[in-house]
C-alpha cells in the first residue's frame, strides 16, 4: 500500500488520540517531522510526499516511546518557546508557555535601556536568557547560570544556536548559596527555580516525574529557593535593579512575603495567559 505523509500523519494522530494525548493534532505533527527529517516550516508542503516501510518503522518506534509516557520533548531533543526552536534533553526541565511570562517581564524591564546586564538563575536549558536577550538590543549582555553542569551544556548550545554566544555566558551557580562576587551586578535577575515541594513529587504526572528531579524539588514547602535567592543575590543587584520569580499555582502571596521581609520594593505581580499570578518581582534601591 502506498501511502503518503499526509496519510502516514492522519493516521498518527487518531492513534494519539486514541491513547488520550492532549495535543494529539501537534504531537503528531512534531513526530512525523521527526522521524522524517522534515523542517516544520516544510511539513504542509510536502504531505504529499511518498513514506517509506523504513520511515513507516521510524515512525511507529517514535510512537510507541510517546506512548510510553516519554514527553515528546525529550523525544524530538528540541521544543519551541517564545517563537523560538530550543534544544532540550532529560537533563533540563521542558520548556512551558507558562515561562514565557517571565522572559516578557524581563523585557519590558529592560526594552528602553541601551546598555544592561541579565541573569537568567536556574537557568536548565537557557530558554528564559535566550529569549529574552534575542528581543532585546544588542548592548543588553546576559550570564545563565545553574548548578547542573549538564543543563549548562545545553544552555550552551542554545546560546550558539541564536548567535548569542557573543553576548552571553554560562556559569556553575548554586542557588541555594550566596552570589559569588565574580558575577558582578546585574539590572535584572530572572529565575524559574524548583518550587514543587517534596511530598508533592510522587503524585505528578508521569511525564512531569521523568523531568530532572533536582529542577522540580523546591523542599518541603516547595519554598526553599525563593527564601534562599532574595538574600543571596540581593548584593548581585544594582541599584534599581529587579528579582523576578515565576511561581506556582498559590505560591505568589508567599513569594511577595518574603521579598518584603527581605527589604524589596516596589513588589508586584504579572499574570500569566490564563489570569495566574505566574510572576513575582521586586526591586532594591
Amino acid at each position: 500500500m502506498i501511502r503518503t505523509v499526509n496519510d502516514a500523519f492522519l493516521d498518527l494522530r487518531n492513534e494519539l488520540r486514541q491513547a488520550g494525548v492532549a495535543g494529539f493534532q501537534l504531537e503528531a505533527r512534531e513526530l512525523i517531522c521527526h522521524a522524517l527529517d522534515i523542517p516544520r516550516e516544510q511539513f504542509y508542503e510536502k504531505r504529499g510526499m511518498l513514506v517509506f516501510q523504513r520511515d513507516d518503522q521510524r515512525i511507529e518506534r517514535l510512537l510507541q516511546q510517546r506512548l510510553s509516557g516519554t514527553p515528546i520533548q525529550y523525544i524530538t531533543g528540541q521544543w519551541e518557546f517564545y517563537s523560538l526552536p530550543l534544544e532540550v534533553t532529560r537533563d533540563t526541565l521542558i520548556p512551558r508557555a507558562d515561562t514565557e511570562t517571565l522572559v516578557e517581564a524581563a523585557v519590558e524591564a529592560l526594552d528602553n535601556r541601551s546598555r544592561g546586564r541579565l541573569l537568567d538563575l536556574c537557568c536548565g536549558s537557557g530558554c528564559v536568557g535566550v529569549a529574552v536577550l534575542k528581543n532585546l538590543s544588542d548592548g543588553i549582555s546576559g550570564v545563565l547560570a545553574d548548578k547542573s553542569n549538564a543543563a549548562l551544556h545545553v544552555a550552551r548550545k542554545n546560546l550558539l544556536r541564536h548567535y548569542l554566544s557573543s553576548r552571553a555566558y554560562t556559569v556553575t551557580v548554586d542557588a541555594l548559596a550566596p552570589a559569588p562576587e565574580s558575577l558582578g551586578r546585574f539590572n535584572f535577575i530572572t529565575c524559574n527555580p524548583p518550587y514543587i515541594p517534596t511530598g508533592d513529587i510522587a503524585g505528578l504526572d508521569k511525564e512531569v516525574r521523568q523531568e530532572p528531579r533536582m529542577a522540580l524539588d523546591g523542599g518541603e514547602d516547595g519554598l526553599d529557593f525563593y527564601r534562599a535567592i532574595p538574600r543571596n543575590f540581593r548584593a548581585a543587584l544594582a541599584p534599581g535593579g529587579t528579582l523576578a520569580f515565576e511561581v506556582g499555582i498559590g505560591q505568589c502571596y508567599s513569594v511577595m512575603d518574603i521579598l518584603e521581609r527581605e527589604g524589596y520594593r516596589n513588589i508586584r505581580t504579572k499574570n500569566d495567559l490564563c489570569g495566574i499570578e505566574r510572576v513575582v518581582m521586586g526591586s532594591v534601591e
